[in-house]
């Protein structure tokens, strides 16, 4: 396991529960001491020890062999180098993201569009063998945690209960072109990874101090990327700020701003209408790029796909704060758990476009339950950790299927593993629109015509 923050300690008593290993079996790599009592209690190896462009194969070639696992929920450790030094090795690899070395995603000297998820996926694809049918070597799963990750299997439970609410008879569709079509047919034009986390703790947050529910170092380099979102064909109205890539699938755009200060309207069932943040994740481009329909080398089909996060209170003070200091992190960092007494994170995907109206399909997880059925998490980290167990065992039970995201796993296996531990999996139709009570007070440039164009969805 290579990061030991709130992900590698929420994921260890999961794997001990559920894969037939002992714990000796297992060693952390961590750049920081934090989970080291962790460790002792469960009596796996503990190595303190960043990992770098210079050290990371002295590091890690000695502990690395054929049919070993390499768990990377990491920061600042590249993606693309342990996936090429697993594949020489011979071990099976997962990740919640593709990660740079130190500096991709924030170095001011880097264009947005190289700084982008986009650019990062575009390379870890790059390792895939160039003739079709090649033996891609042993399993490597890129970016799958909740999101990325799990909310791709949500998605293809919404399109069947979407389909099935008309037809019940509607087979699952066996390949990407069959999961694009269905998408089409039911006139999806966009989705949204839409969630809003209310935990709440006994400690509010102080002035100069980043507060959040899991990573405070993910949260602020996925934050400081340009914001993204996969494009869609309904989209008439390309954003003055918006770019296109001159390289890769073209399935998503970017803005010239940083997602953690770009805010889109969206909508779960609990919440209601809300505003979230326009937060790069692979899912917007790979699911995107996943259901896009092509006629030769014209693209007929693709929806709209982008996170709308509204974070726990005292993270959105700390973003509001952040923004203010012009995105120069605070010195304090807290991660909330223990302190937590309250909440809910309710994660899941919002199918727009279809005739009856939005359909939100996912997990609403209060901190009571996370506590109950899993030791070292929260509410938010066991979104994350269940579908990386969900991975690993997917990996372990397909050890040669090469690059893998998560639209080519077994979307009924994966949500068969995660179920216990997302408290209630539920999926609930909708009359939202983010058209719904605009221009009351003041007048907005809206396209009436299309409620689900991005414009009207962006926030100015």
């Amino acid at each position: 396991i290579i990061g030991f923050g709130s992900i590698g300690q929420g994921v260890l008593p999961l794997l001990l529960r559920h894969i037939e290993m002992r714990p000796g079996q297992i060693t952390v790599i961590t750049a920081e001491p934090r989970g080291h009592e962790e460790a002792v209690e469960y009596g796996i190896e503990f190595i303190e020890a960043g990992l770098t462009r210079e050290n990371y194969r002295a590091v890690l070639e000695p502990r690395l062999g054929r049919g070993d696992f390499l768990l990377n929920v990491s920061v600042d450790v590249s993606s693309v180098a342990l996936i090429e030094l697993c594949r020489e090795r011979g071990a099976l690899y997962l990740d919640t993201c593709i990660e740079p070395w130190p500096g991709g995603y924030t170095d001011p000297n880097l264009p947005p569009a190289a700084r982008s998820n986009y650019a990062l996926r575009e390379s870890a694809l790059a390792l895939r063998p160039k003739q079709p049918g090649q033996n891609g070597g042993p399993t490597a799963i890129i970016t799958h945690g909740a999101n990325p990750g799990l909310v791709s299997h949500f998605v293809k439970q919404a399109l069947i209960d979407v389909a099935r609410d008309a037809d019940p008879a509607v087979a699952v569709p066996g390949d990407r072109g069959g999961w694009g079509r269905l998408a089409q047919r039911l006139g999806v034009k966009a989705i949204h990874i839409a969630e809003r986390d209310t935990q709440v703790s006994t400690i509010p947050k102080a002035p100069g101090e980043f507060v959040n529910t899991w990573s405070i170092d993910g949260f602020y380099s996925e934050g400081s990327q340009p914001a993204e979102l996969g494009w869609g064909t309904h989209e008439r109205h390309l954003p003055a700020d918006g770019r296109r890539h001159d390289f890769g699938s073209q399935a998503a755009i970017y803005l010239l701003r940083p997602g953690a200060g770009t805010r889109v309207r969206s909508w779960t069932p609990l919440e209601g209408p809300y505003l979230g943040f326009l937060i790069t994740h692979g899912e917007s481009i790979s699911i995107a790029d996943y259901l896009t329909l092509q006629d030769g080398e014209r693209v007929v089909y693709r929806p709209t796909c982008h996170y709308a996060y509204h974070p726990c209170d005292d993270a959105v003070l700390s973003l509001h704060e952040l923004a203010g200091k012009n995105w120069h992190l605070q010195t304090r960092k807290r991660l909330m758990m223990e302190e937590i007494v309250e909440g809910i994170d309710e994660l899941g995907v919002l199918l727009l476009g279809p005739e009856k109206g939005v359909y939100w399909y996912g997990s609403r997880l209060s901190i009571a339950e996370a506590r109950r059925v899993a030791p070292h998490n929260n509410a938010t980290s066991l979104q994350v950790t269940a579908p990386v167990l969900a991975g690993i065992i997917w990996a372990i039970e397909n050890p040669q299927r090469g690059i893998v995201e998560p639209e080519e796993l077994d979307f009924d296996r994966i949500l068969e593993i995660c179920r216990p531990y997302l408290g209630d999996v539920v999926g609930v139709w909708g009359d939202w629109t983010p058209l719904q009570d605009r221009g009351r007070l003041f007048p907005e440039d809206l396209d009436r015509q299309d409620p689900w164009q991005f414009k009207n969805i962006r926030v100015v």
